[in-house]
């Protein structure tokens, strides 16, 4: 299956599936735990304040829409900030994400540091790639240089866009 197959099969569902598309296959996503929900919202109410602040053009959502890595995968991270013109209501794909974020569990560790962190910086535009760990309440930024660096507190500086969050906004306090 390809990602317009993808989308077009996701359209028809009547009622919404969490799901991605990996390599032609549609892979159903888990329930999530209160914990991973919970840093989730954390996450969009920090990036869209740090938008705010900063007066970029960019929007900050949530799980629900996908990024196209190939003409055969699609994930659906937990966050993403993307920056430009602004998108139709009706976009189901979002086309070039500046920042993404995978809000870790014990089920996805693995995929959101090898797959999707290959997957993620296929794609030009992303810049910055976070990994959040509920349990440890840490982020590990991942950049293009290809140096991971695991932040426990303080002040995160994402530029591009110049957004600037700090890790306890990110992740919340235990």
């Amino acid at each position: 299956m390809t990602v317009d197959d993808y989308v077009a099969w996701s359209e028809r569902q009547s009622e919404r599936q969490r799901t991605e598309l990996i390599n032609g296959q549609i892979v159903a996503k888990a329930m999530e735990r209160l914990i991973h929900n919970r840093i989730k919202g954390q996450i969009f109410l920090a990036l869209r304040k740090a938008v705010a602040a900063a007066k970029l053009p960019c929007e900050v959502m949530t799980d629900g829409v996908a990024v196209r890595i190939d003409n055969h995968t699609a994930y659906e991270p937990d966050a993403l900030v993307y920056c430009g013109q602004k998108l139709p209501g009706e976009t189901m794909i979002v086309p070039a994400p500046l920042i993404v974020v995978e809000v870790s569990s014990p089920t996805t560790a693995h995929s959101d540091t090898s797959a999707k962190l290959i997957g993620y910086f296929k794609l030009p535009s992303v810049a910055h790639y976070l990994v959040i760990d509920p349990d440890a309440r840490t982020v590990t930024r991942h950049t293009r240089d290809g140096v991971p660096e695991i932040l426990a507190g303080g002040l995160l500086c994402l530029d591009p866009p110049g957004l600037a969050v700090t890790i306890e906004d990110l992740v919340g306090s235990a």
